[in-house]
Protein backbone atom coordinates (compact mmCIF):
# COMPACT_ATOMS: atom_id res chain seq x y z
CA UNK A 1 0.00 0.00 0.00
CA UNK A 2 1.32 3.43 -0.92
CA UNK A 3 1.56 6.14 1.70
CA UNK A 4 -0.96 8.88 0.90
CA UNK A 5 0.17 12.48 0.43
CA UNK A 6 -2.82 13.81 2.37
CA UNK A 7 -5.76 12.39 4.28
CA UNK A 8 -9.21 13.65 5.20
CA UNK A 9 -10.20 14.13 8.82
CA UNK A 10 -12.13 10.81 8.92
CA UNK A 11 -9.06 9.04 7.50
CA UNK A 12 -6.79 10.79 10.04
CA UNK A 13 -9.09 9.49 12.78
CA UNK A 14 -8.84 5.92 11.45
CA UNK A 15 -5.08 6.05 10.91
CA UNK A 16 -4.20 7.65 14.24
CA UNK A 17 -6.94 6.18 16.42
CA UNK A 18 -7.50 9.71 17.80
CA UNK A 19 -11.01 11.07 18.06
CA UNK A 20 -12.47 13.51 15.55
CA UNK A 21 -12.64 16.09 18.33
CA UNK A 22 -8.95 15.58 19.16
CA UNK A 23 -8.01 16.15 15.52
CA UNK A 24 -10.05 19.36 15.30
CA UNK A 25 -8.68 20.60 18.66
CA UNK A 26 -5.11 20.04 17.42
CA UNK A 27 -5.98 21.98 14.26
CA UNK A 28 -7.49 24.81 16.31
CA UNK A 29 -4.40 25.00 18.57
CA UNK A 30 -2.11 25.01 15.55
CA UNK A 31 -0.45 21.75 16.59
CA UNK A 32 -1.63 20.18 13.32
CA UNK A 33 -2.10 21.96 10.01
CA UNK A 34 -4.58 21.35 7.21
CA UNK A 35 -5.58 22.67 3.81
CA UNK A 36 -9.00 23.13 2.28
CA UNK A 37 -9.92 21.66 -1.10
CA UNK A 38 -13.47 22.83 -1.64
CA UNK A 39 -15.37 21.52 1.36
CA UNK A 40 -12.79 18.87 2.21
CA UNK A 41 -10.21 19.38 4.92
CA UNK A 42 -6.95 17.67 4.02
CA UNK A 43 -4.14 16.92 6.43
CA UNK A 44 -0.70 16.16 5.10
CA UNK A 45 0.22 12.60 6.03
CA UNK A 46 3.71 13.81 6.99
CA UNK A 47 2.17 16.48 9.29
CA UNK A 48 -0.04 13.85 10.93
CA UNK A 49 2.98 11.60 11.53
CA UNK A 50 4.98 14.53 12.93
CA UNK A 51 2.12 15.52 15.24
CA UNK A 52 1.87 11.98 16.61
CA UNK A 53 5.64 11.85 17.11
CA UNK A 54 5.50 15.06 19.18
CA UNK A 55 2.94 13.66 21.61
CA UNK A 56 4.38 12.89 25.04
CA UNK A 57 5.66 9.38 25.68
CA UNK A 58 3.63 7.14 27.94
CA UNK A 59 5.15 6.76 31.37
CA UNK A 60 3.50 4.53 33.90
CA UNK A 61 2.89 6.29 37.19
CA UNK A 62 4.20 4.41 40.17
CA UNK A 63 3.13 4.66 43.78
CA UNK A 64 5.65 6.61 45.77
Amino acid sequence: MKTPIAVTVPDAVKLSDLSRTSIYEALKRGDLSARKAGRRTLISFADLEAYLARLPEYREERDR
